[in-house]
């Protein structure tokens, strides 16, 4: 791509939607002065998002809704949005993100200052302006998520390499872009020549950990990763799943399940692999059991 003003480029944003409602709102009037076009993938919502966003931005013609009959998954609405856009740049953004003014123009101006950059996130923040874990991150390989699993992260000073956090946000920022193994499906941009190259999200993920495995392909065909810190989104993370919270678990740590076999199945022993995927599915089962007994509890106090 020949480098060009940042003020030229286009910046195609897609936002994938299931009952967002109120964060979809905010997120897309946000985005409309950002976005050279912006694409709403709605997961079959029954909230209302919809009819709330067409009342509302019904003479933005920059907008698009795509309506999907059932809920497809995250990866797959992504690819239906990726399909419909024109800009030079594709923006994933979920819906619970608020992009800082120039955010969005500021991760393109990254990625086009870099030939071989095919992939960049923005700097994660919490409501309260903190950084969130998994905005910058080295893969979470299956010794990385043992290591954390086991709470042995304290060792890291004395063996960085070995105990190594996989999440970066305790680290200072940088003052600048740097490469980085992985960032947030979150906030995920990349260059229309690398999407074409590495090809669609992985539509057997339904939701979570599409976002490594977009992460580690994009490494694979030989494209680097950026880690953009002046390009600032708020997120409000969780705010969107808060509803059936077991089904996300599910979800989620299937995901991890894919994502493992996909990549790693051959560089482990089996013997690691086999006690991985034993501690997955337990995490899951005491996910699962709190959030259960945290549910009957509710119930009790309501009565």
């Amino acid at each position: 791509m020949t480098p060009s003003h940042s003020s030229d480029f286009k910046v195609s944003i897609v936002i994938v939607n299931y009952n967002a409602w109120d964060l979809l709102l905010r997120c897309i009037k946000n985005c409309i002065p950002q976005a050279f076009e912006l694409i709403v993938v709605d997961n079959a919502s029954s909230d209302g998002s919809l009819e709330l966003i067409s009342s509302e931005f019904s003479g933005v013609t920059k907008l698009q809704v795509i309506r999907n009959s059932e809920n497809l998954g995250f990866a797959s609405a992504c690819n239906i949005g990726s399909n419909a856009t024109t800009g030079e740049f594709v923006l994933f953004l979920n819906p619970d993100c608020i992009a800082a003014e120039g955010a969005v123009q500021r991760l393109a101006d990254a990625l086009n200052k870099v030939q071989l950059a095919g992939m960049a996130g923005g700097l994660l923040l919490d409501h309260d302006g903190k950084e969130q874990a998994g905005g910058r991150r080295y893969v979470p390989t299956p010794w990385r998520s043992l290591v954390r699993a086991l709470r042995l992260e304290m060792l890291e000073h004395r063996w960085p390499k070995l105990f190594q956090n996989f999440n970066l946000h305790k680290q200072a920022l940088p003052d600048s872009a740097v490469t980085l193994e992985a960032i947030s499906g979150a906030c995920t941009m990349v260059k229309r020549e690398a999407m074409k190259d590495v090809g669609p999200w992985d539509e057997g993920y339904f939701l979570h950990c599409e976002d490594l495995d977009l992460c580690m392909r994009y490494r694979q065909k030989g494209w680097s990763i950026l880690f953009v810190p002046n390009a600032k989104f708020t997120h409000f993370r969780g705010a969107c799943s808060r509803s059936r919270p077991i089904f996300v678990e599910w979800h989620k740590h299937r995901g991890m399940m894919r994502f493992y076999g996909k990549f790693f199945r051959h560089q482990y022993p089996s013997a690691l692999m086999l006690l991985v995927r034993v501690g997955v599915w337990l995490r899951f089962a005491a996910i699962a059991c709190i959030i259960f007994i945290q549910s009957l509890l509710r119930k009790s106090d309501q009565r």
